[in-house]
């Protein structure tokens, strides 16, 4: 028996034609969404190919950012379009909370010994340590001690912001409403700093944009993650990056099975051969700079942390929180800062 979506996938690749060289396809098959951008590239080039090696699985992905893709299962109700979800901490905690995960049998992950403690539970496997914080140019500016840095020369005039819609700029924006004292749940301290400076800011962007207006000279001096500053030093651009004194940030990416997956045993291998040490060690190479979870997999020397151990260090935020603000949060932003 064929679940709808693998008829409606089939019928839409073949135009209509026959279904059947689609549906004995997708026996051997699983859909995963995935991260557009660095993720997909990187999934492609190295997940695909090794998962079909191992277990001889066709790994489908779809390019969907994390609300999109609790969006599209939610709307499914119980027939998923996906098999497997990659997923930051808030849309993470709404999927659970709207029953859109599977339990996992941690048996069925052969690798699971090899995360550290608390990267496996009963919904999910963590399989990318993200860590966030000040990114600079060293041959304009010196490197900031802070957030509150940024609100002062010579930085603020080459500052390139962005607002709450991915995880790494909603971090750092309540990161920056603490310094001026806010707090977790309260980012009206950071707008009403940024509104005072907001003539002087270099550039204000969608978060896919300020990689590339850094790149350019529109700005060089940004809150992000570890992985964009690595991906820009690798093809020679002039940034660093900086913890802040209040300490890096980090949070986990995490893969689940979809609640009603049509590929539930090709999704555990899929979720297995992520977590293992051949793709994690692939994974942390140019250009795609991942932070390795396997423990069996060094950090390379290019990233700025020396082990894993660091992270239990960095500041982490309680997504149960911020999810039921995050909304509020982004229109504002898009009111108040747009230039």
């Amino acid at each position: 028996m064929f679940s709808r979506r693998r008829l409606l996938a089939g019928a839409t690749a073949l135009g209509g034609a026959s279904l059947l060289p689609s549906i004995a396809h997708a026996k051997g098959s699983v859909a995963a969404a995935i991260y557009p951008g660095t993720w997909e590239e990187a999934f492609r080039a190295i997940v695909v190919p090794a998962l079909k090696k191992k277990d001889s699985v066709d790994l489908e992905l779809q390019p969907l950012f994390a609300v999109d893709q609790v969006a599209k299962a939610k709307a499914a109700r119980g027939a998923p379009p996906f098999d497997a979800f990659v997923l930051d901490p808030g849309p993470r905690i709404t999927a659970i909370q709207d029953g859109l995960f599977d339990k996992i049998d941690v048996k069925k992950i052969s690798n699971a010994s090899k995360l550290p403690a608390g990267l496996v539970d009963e919904w999910g496997i963590g399989v990318n340590a993200q860590v966030v914080g000040i990114a600079y140019n060293p041959k304009k500016l010196p490197a900031p001690k802070g957030w509150k840095d940024l609100f002062t020369d010579p930085w603020v005039s080459r500052l390139g912001i962005t607002g709450f819609q991915t995880t790494f700029g909603t971090v750092s924006l309540i990161e920056i409403a603490k310094v001026f004292g806010g707090s977790e749940t309260n980012i009206e301290p950071a707008l009403v700093e940024l509104k005072k400076v907001l003539p002087k800011i270099a550039a204000v962007g969608q978060p896919a944009a300020m990689p590339g207006l850094f790149q350019q000279g529109q700005c060089d001096v940004i809150y992000t993650n570890t992985q964009t500053v690595a991906t820009l030093k690798g093809r020679g651009v002039d940034i660093e990056f900086v913890k802040p004194e209040t300490g890096a940030i980090t949070f986990l990416t995490t893969l689940h099975i979809a609640k009603g997956a049509a590929e539930v045993e090709n999704a555990y291998k899929y979720l297995d051969i992520v977590a293992g040490k051949e793709v994690q060690e692939a994974l942390t190479k140019p250009p795609y700079n991942f932070i390795p979870v396997n423990k069996d997999v060094p950090v390379p020397s290019y990233l700025p942390m020396k082990s894993l151990d660091e992270m239990s260090s960095y500041v982490r935020h309680d997504w149960a929180k911020i999810n039921p603000l995050r909304a509020g949060w982004i229109e504002k932003f898009n009111k108040e800062m747009a230039k």
